[in-house]
């Protein structure tokens, strides 16, 4: 069975509500449309309940079972704007202010309906950048207790050599942070794990990879990654791990017997952390564009509530296949 079919099978189980702040975006009101004939969430979408309708009678969709909020309608636009106030107080945010963030830009809104339980998380991106629904969810939702980074991963779903590799593997972080600390480098570790739990149902077996194998190079950049994996030692981490391996000595058995023969982790890690953006979303591109695998994402973590952030190229399958992922987020 693949990822995507348990996933939405998953997420029809839990049945969590998902905001979803672009309502303008035509792609958008289509995929609430057929989450709901999907069954994997209950989608609420913001934006002008006029122009959604006719949107949808001119693309033969039904918005049957599709919660539509217009915020300047909104019952509880003033409660937000008191509580972002609360939130954002010591940064001199008055109510005013508040009330005329939550007018113009709906990732504060979507937000604002998660952190006072109206929505189980928001899936937002199709018509913002990354940094604008990223924003929104530091200010509002926050980091997880005992975690202060912000990153992401791909989950990416083999089609082929599956019995070598296993049918997935979380490439992290290949989108959010450009060149990670030693302490968000363990950090993305921890997250990555969580979401290998939550989302995809495996245990986690992590390599933290560079460009040498335990000290075979030295640079200033391996460094890093080794105090990485010092500082999950002194957190005493319930996960296996290994730091300071490369890419074959993670994933490649005969690779890593000669390499690393005392690890535990590698050749048969399902974890990979990569030393800085552009390894990672170099790496993930190559994987799914010449080896043919499927990735998804890139899924946000370290969030004290799911909220994931689209691709402005993105398809209405895209926001379907992020819904239904985040509706299980939420659930954990």
């Amino acid at each position: 069975m693949s990822f995507l079919v348990k996933i939405r099978e998953k997420a029809r189980e839990v049945n969590r509500s998902v905001v979803l702040p672009e309502g303008t975006d035509e792609r958008v009101v289509t995929a609430a449309a057929k989450v709901v004939e999907l069954g994997i969430a209950r989608p609420i979408v913001i934006g002008n309940k006029e122009e959604m309708e006719r949107v949808a009678n001119d693309l033969g969709l039904s918005l049957k079972g599709v919660e539509i909020v217009e915020v300047k309608n909104s019952s509880k636009l003033e409660a937000y704007a008191e509580k972002l106030a609360e939130l954002r107080a010591k940064k001199g945010m008055t109510v005013e202010k508040a009330r005329e963030i939550l007018l113009n830009d709906p990732n504060f809104f979507g937000a604002m309906m998660v952190k006072m339980g109206d929505a189980d998380a928001m899936v937002s991106g199709s018509d913002s950048p990354t940094a604008d629904v990223l924003r929104a969810g530091l200010q509002v939702i926050g980091t997880r207790p005992g975690i202060k980074t912000v990153s992401s991963v791909f989950v990416m779903e083999l089609t082929e050599r599956q019995e070598t590799y296993g049918d997935v593997l979380l490439f992290g972080d290949c989108s959010v942070i450009p060149v990670p600390t030693a302490e968000q480098l363990a950090d993305i570790a921890e997250a990555s794990v969580i979401t290998a739990e939550n989302v995809v149902g495996m245990q986690g077996k992590v390599a933290l990879m560079t460009f040498s194998t335990k000290g075979s190079a030295s640079h200033p950049d391996i460094d890093v990654v080794i105090e990485a994996g010092k500082i999950l030692d002194e957190r005493k981490v319930n996960f296996q791990y290994e730091a300071e391996v490369q890419a074959d000595a993670a994933i490649v058995k005969s690779v890593a017997m000669k390499k690393c023969p005392n690890s535990q982790v590698a050749g048969s890690a399902n974890i990979l952390i990569f030393p800085n953006l552009a390894a990672g979303n170099i790496g993930y591109k190559l994987v799914q564009r010449l080896a043919g695998a499927n990735a998804y994402g890139p899924i946000i973590q370290g969030l004290a509530a799911p909220i994931n952030d689209l691709s402005r190229g993105c398809s209405v399958d895209d926001i379907v296949n992020l819904v239904a992922i985040t509706a299980v987020q939420a659930a954990e």
